[in-house]
């Protein structure tokens, strides 16, 4: 997955970077695995041949040479990496997705010899950074608008072709995890988690039952965090919203960071919450919490092609509300079903949450949140009950993706079926000790099926009958690090 880093005017600084030992001596054999020139030699590997300053050197000549004006940040720098659970490429492999990218990013096309010269340079197993200068060697400026939407193209060629994990976020569906920085920053701080994990989860929860602006904003104030409304300059309405964790600041402390909406996931900046509001609805007990979630998953499985994106957003705002009240005994495996869906209730290219099932959805997770705590927790059998549904409602959602041929959401909702299933399977153990014998209890869920109608989506689609089992590597984890330096 490419990701874009920071641009600079100084080609030997960065070198000397990525040639180092790092900030933490995480850097391992750094050496060139490609470069605009196959023979030139690594200052790693044969320092008697060249060092970083004459490499440094050999990149800026060309802009050195511009003789009309120079850009005033020349160097441009590109780290490409894949998932922490794929197979370690190998150096060839690397060279081949250098080349590629420097390509269809137009910094050095194929078959062009005056190109851009450039280098990629690999310190760690899942990784190269790219370093070009921006003047080609025929004393023209590159034309390279559109270069990370193409180079994303491309990681999505390489992903089909050699089995890796899916994590090119084009669609802006896939999680924003933080960055190497923000990381190191929670380590230092002694926290479980970066700041930007923890504020996704609160908002998220807030945005799951809120039904309008001022109730969203209190929600978010209740939850502990400090809140910074963004108002129109003309109409004063409030139009944005930034958080910030008490006690996260940076400057030396002179100041809070803030969060962005949009910054903590695509789907949580203020318009695309607003589509989520639903009206305040009569509280009910957890008993009518699962007959509505059951009757969502049987209007899902009937879903078109677009009929469904406001469903399965619903129905992880139904997840994110039932991990926030699950008995202790359960809570952490509904929290991480309900982690392992977060991608899937983002449908790709979908700007509207419509849907026919999002307003049972809202309407269980509204009475999740009023039930009395006797109810939430005073029982297996009543839990048992509201896992089964939601891994109906799973099931449903699995197969809206799949009839859609949305690859990477359909791999989310397997995994998070997966872990619904099993804790689903803990429960039943506990809820027939605490069932008389006359009790049956219900120990699987129905199965549903898509057939959709031709124009609502793929008419060839098989329907599901089973939730696929869970991949021996475990739920595909978020993607890597965001933008900014990378290690």
């Amino acid at each position: 997955m490419p990701k874009k880093a920071d641009s600079g005017d100084t080609t030997v600084d960065l070198l000397d970077y990525l040639f180092g030992p790092g900030d933490r001596d995480e850097h391992t054999d750094p050496h060139i695995v490609a470069a605009w020139d196959p023979d030139l030699p690594c200052p790693a590997r044969t320092p008697d041949r060249i060092t970083l300053s004459e490499l440094a050197l050999l990149l800026d000549a060309p802009v050195d040479a511009l003789r009309g004006p120079k850009p005033a940040e020349h160097v441009w720098h590109v780290s490409v990496r894949n998932a922490p659970t794929d197979r370690t490429l190998t150096d060839t492999e690397w060279a081949t997705v250098a080349a590629e990218m420097v390509a269809v990013a137009g910094i050095a096309p194929h078959g062009d010899e005056h190109g851009c010269r450039w280098v990629a340079v690999r310190h760690a197993p899942d990784h190269i950074h790219i370093v070009a200068t921006l003047a080609r060697q025929d004393g023209r400026h590159p034309r390279i608008r559109g270069d990370i939407p193409n180079m994303h193209t491309a990681a999505r060629g390489f992903e089909t072709a050699w089995g890796l994990s899916p994590m090119s976020p084009l669609d802006e569906t896939a999680r924003r995890a933080p960055a190497t920085g923000e990381k190191e920053k929670a380590g230092r701080r002694g926290l479980t988690e970066p700041a930007r994990e923890t504020l996704q989860s609160a908002v998220r929860q807030a945005a799951a039952l809120a039904t309008d602006d001022t109730d969203f904003l209190t929600r978010l104030r209740d939850a502990g965090l400090r809140v910074r409304e963004h108002h129109n300059a003309t109409t004063g309405a409030v139009d944005g919203y930034a958080v910030a964790l008490p006690g996260d600041r940076a400057d030396h402390g002179s100041r809070p960071v803030w969060f962005s909406g949009r910054t903590l996931a695509y789907d949580l900046s203020l318009p695309r919450i607003r589509e989520r509001y639903e009206p305040a609805l009569t509280p009910a007990d957890i008993t009518r919490a699962h007959h509505r979630i059951r009757e969502a998953a049987a209007l899902l499985a009937r879903a078109g092609r677009t009929q469904g994106a406001g469903d399965v957003a619903a129905l992880g705002d139904l997840l994110t509300v039932a991990a926030a009240v699950s008995p202790a005994t359960v809570r952490a495996h509904v929290r991480a079903a309900a982690a392992a869906f977060e991608q899937a209730s983002r449908a790709p290219g979908t700007r509207t949450l419509d849907g026919t099932a999002r307003t049972h959805f809202k309407g269980a997770a509204r009475a999740l949140e009023h039930a009395p705590r006797t109810a939430r927790g005073g029982g297996a059998p009543a839990v048992l009950n509201l896992l089964l549904a939601l891994v109906e409602a799973i099931e449903a959602a699995t197969a809206w993706h799949r009839a859609q041929n949305h690859r990477a959401q359909t791999t989310a909702v397997a995994q998070a079926a997966v872990l619904l299933r099993e804790v689903a399977a803990l429960t039943t153990t506990s809820a027939r000790t605490t069932t008389p014998r006359t009790t049956t209890p219900r120990t699987s869920p129905r199965t549903v099926g898509v057939t959709p109608a031709p124009e609502h989506g793929p008419a060839t689609s098989p329907p599901v009958t089973r939730v696929p089992p869970r991949p021996p590597t475990g739920p595909h984890p978020g993607p890597g690090p965001g933008p900014g330096r990378s290690r």
